[in-house]
């Protein structure tokens, strides 16, 4: 509480400067920390929180501020008891809007490894297992709206249904996830625009049912925003060998055609609803012009949608500062355009026809517009650097760095600086830098060869096991060196992040940096005592050839380095070398001897803000993809 109400005086009152200058990402989420300070609206456990949320999460995750999963960490734990049981929630109420605030629940378990998360995020996952559904299988919206599938629904439910399977080994359930949008789009799209309509009752018998069709009469344009946004973050979880994927990838390529078919000209923005642009009390509205900038812009990041439709988000997202973003004079940003609570049945009843939706007013500052606001915001920041790297590869080795854990599930997964391990132990923040400069994050299992490494333009080597981590360590031996060394020659970028002694193995790893003239001493450098961060503070001089932006960085327990032709060292501290490079051939070795760009200290979450490290990572994959030999692909 005291920590977030120091963040609102420091960017409201009097150093509203400062604020201008942040990314219109994290002034948002400023502004959802201040004008929410010790809760979100609303006594109940819901959706509206969930969107929020979601939107801090992807701030977090892109500026590696810690009071954003703070705010995230406190929101659910007014809800969630030390049993996992959520307060106000009713699963038998069978709402998919009860579950969009689940994913925050996934968040809060696989970063902090609390099982109280799990336990109620599975209390929403089984809610999914009896949630009535229609004669095909299409959930309904909600039990007290019978034979209904609303677009709404699919964000509420499918992201989190798709990150629960992934995580947690149900890979069965992908049928049904894909199945919710094939049969929604078959029953919804409009053959005219491309577009879906809000919602289908399947027994056409509803009040708002076309009796013919059982779709309702408008095209709302925040509808087709939830389900835009649903396909996109459904995808990432996608196995790549499921049959249905292709389907998903497929109908989210018809819909960016609607999209860009229904924007307004003039200003780049979609109209409340979608199909009917400058008619009488229609109106441009912000929510759903977010979600469509989302939509656009991750779906092109991603590789889903081609880069013929970043101009549109781009026009969109300009247009949505210039006219629906206001600064007041305390520095706070207010987001205006936002369409109130919107449905259909219910008392009084709601029609879904034009006039019933262009009846709605516009909220400043509404969570769902605020929600997406950031998400959206967070999308345009990550596609300024994507054309630097793309369609590059980068490998992160899982052969000679192979720890296992059991899960909460009780399998054996792969962890220790893993790409997609959101714990502190984990790379999750470094695959983010390296997907925002277009490179594809993908991991190594097996041992590194010639044909493996072809592939790649960066690959990582991390902390080799040792026999008291691994039982089944496995050594770089002769033919890996050969390999390794002829893939840098070629125009490779290697980047080895070694541990201090007693943590990693030296002697062959050793072997193989001998060809680049590094090598690791087997030492431990910069002990820290409990929290005395200043023990392992390296100061980083302005100039540096790979930092900068970096200035002070923590690195604790590290082996220092010993060089010779062709290496040159890039950072020292005092007598002992920290950073070093070479180049050998066409290529480029990085080393360093600490896994150092792990989550636990570039997450914000654990070091004081004097510290750089975050900004350390981003200097060094912009260094990296510079190295790259531009006719290596």
């Amino acid at each position: 509480m005291k920590k977030i109400w120091l963040l609102g005086v420091f960017l409201f009152t009097g150093l509203g400067i400062s604020a201008q200058t942040l990314p219109w990402s994290q002034r948002m989420a400023n502004t959802a920390l201040h004008i929410w300070k010790d809760s979100l609206p609303g006594t109940n456990w819901s959706y509206d929180q969930g969107i929020v949320l979601l939107g801090l999460q992807s701030v977090w995750q892109q500026s590696a501020q810690g009071e954003y999963f703070s705010y995230i960490q406190k929101s659910m734990d007014r809800y969630v008891s030390a049993d996992g049981n959520i307060r106000t929630y009713k699963a038998n109420d069978y709402t998919l809007d009860n579950i969009l605030s689940g994913r925050s629940l996934l968040l809060m378990h696989r970063v902090l490894n609390t099982e109280k998360y799990y336990k109620a995020a599975s209390l929403l996952r089984k809610q999914l297992d009896g949630q009535p559904k229609t004669p095909e299988g299409g959930f309904w919206h909600k039990k007290r709206y019978p034979n209904q599938m609303w677009l709404d629904g699919l964000y509420m439910a499918e992201p989190f249904y798709a990150e629960y399977a992934s995580v947690y080994h149900e890979d069965a359930d992908f049928d049904q996830i894909a199945d919710q949008f094939i049969w929604m789009e078959q029953h919804a799209r409009d053959s005219k625009t491309g577009l879906l309509y809000h919602a289908w009752d399947e027994s056409k018998k509803e009040r708002w049912a076309n009796p013919q069709t059982g779709l309702s009469a408008s095209l709302w344009a925040r509808a087709d925003g939830w389900y835009a946004m649903a396909l996109v973050d459904v995808l990432p979880y996608f196995p790549a060998n499921h049959p249905k994927r292709a389907a998903l990838i497929s109908i989210l390529n018809r819909l960016a055609v609607a999209i860009q078919g229904s924007q307004d000209k003039a200003s780049g923005l979609w109209y409340q609803v979608l199909d009917r642009g400058g008619k009488k009390d229609n109106y441009l509205e912000a929510s759903a012009s977010c979600m469509f900038v989302y939509t656009l812009a991750k779906g092109v990041r991603e590789g889903y949608l081609p880069q013929k439709y970043l101009p549109v988000a781009q026009k969109a997202y300009d247009s949505i500062i210039k006219n629906f973003i206001e600064t007041d004079a305390s520095g706070q940003v207010n987001l205006k355009g936002t369409a109130g609570a919107v449905g259909l049945g219910g008392e009084p009843y709601r029609d879904g026809s034009y006039e019933y939706y262009t009846s709605v007013k516009t909220i400043t500052n509404e969570t769902k517009g605020v929600g997406a606001f950031m998400l959206a915001s967070v999308e345009m920041e990550r596609i300024a650097n994507l054309n630097q790297g793309k369609g590059r590869t980068v490998l992160l080795d899982s052969y000679f760095n192979n720890e296992h854990r059991t899960d909460v599930t009780g399998k054996s997964i792969p962890y220790h600086y893993k790409w997609d391990e959101l714990s502190p132990n984990g790379f999750s923040f470094l695959a983010q830098i390296f997907n925002n400069y277009g490179l594809h994050t993908q991991t190594l299992n097996d041992a590194p060869d010639d044909a493996n490494l072809k592939k790649a333009s960066v690959y990582i080597i991390v902390d080799p096991d040792i026999l008291k981590e691994n039982p089944d360590a496995k050594y770089i031996e002769e033919p890996h060196n050969n390999a390794i060394g002829n893939w840098v020659k070629n125009g490779g970028v290697l980047l080895v992040l070694n541990n201090d002694t007693g943590n990693a193995e030296f002697t062959h790893l050793n072997k193989l940096m001998a060809k680049f003239g590094i090598s690791f001493n087997q030492n431990s450098v910069n002990k820290v005592v409990g929290r005395s961060f200043e023990q392992g503070a390296i100061i980083i001089p302005a100039g540096n050839a790979i930092f900068k932006t970096a200035r002070k960085v923590y690195i604790k327990e590290l082996s220092t380095l010993q060089l010779s032709n062709p290496a040159v060292p890039q950072l020292t501290n005092g007598k002992d070398i920290i950073v070093a490079t070479a180049k050998y051939g066409k290529g480029t070795v990085f080393a360093v001897g600490d896994p150092w760009f792990y989550n636990e200290y570039v997450d914000g979450r654990k070091l004081p803000p004097e510290y750089d490290n975050f900004k350390a990572a981003n200097d060094l994959v912009s260094w990296l993809v510079k190295q790259i030999p531009q006719t290596k692909k």
